[in-house]
């Protein structure tokens, strides 16, 4: 049997890092992670994602850089105002990670992923009585393969930002009040 969990925005997060200037990793991310997970614990192959991404909540302690990052040098959130990821594969390992493969879009572009995941945690009763659940998930993409493509060469040689970005992720669901079939 299927049960549906609402991703909790307030406890959830999608971060990324990128290497800057070939000299240090940049973090960032967005403060708006929503969705819906079906799980099914006697068959988790079975269970499917279900993520929407706010791509104007995005932060990364820089103004000026938020505001680039948000332009049609970048994410362009205007055209593009969501991220993406629906899962089409779940595979479990014997070691409680699982992958999860699907479509992620970026800026307008779509491409298979596949998410190395942690989790779910057992379910466990909050102060309020909402039953709850965690995961965790990484992937590395590469962003010109969703056409973020800016750049900016050195003066020293190579690049301002990497191309390899690498994705965290890490969710908190609450238990909806019916569940599927």
């Amino acid at each position: 049997m299927k049960t549906t969990y609402t991703i909790d925005p307030a406890h959830s997060s999608a971060q990324f890092v990128v290497r800057h200037m070939m000299i240090t990793n940049v973090r960032g991310g967005f403060s708006s992670v929503k969705g819906t997970v079906e799980f099914d614990s006697a068959n988790p192959t079975d269970s499917s994602v279900d993520v929407v991404i706010d791509a104007n909540t995005i932060k990364t302690m820089d103004e000026q850089r938020d505001a680039h990052l948000k332009s049609a040098d970048f994410l362009d959130t205007e055209k593009y105002p969501t991220i993406t990821f629906k899962s089409t594969k779940i595979a479990v390992g014997g070691d409680g990670e699982a992958s999860v493969s699907g479509d992620l879009t970026i800026h307008g572009v779509t491409k298979p992923v596949t998410l190395k995941v942690e989790g779910p945690t057992p379910e466990g009763k909050d102060p309020w009585g909402n039953i709850r659940i965690g995961a965790s998930a990484t992937t590395k993409i590469k962003r010109s393969d969703f056409g973020l493509t800016w750049n900016a060469a050195l003066e020293t040689g190579g690049i301002m930002v990497a191309d390899e970005l690498k994705i965290e992720l890490d969710v908190q669901m609450i238990k909806a009040a019916s569940t599927t079939a």
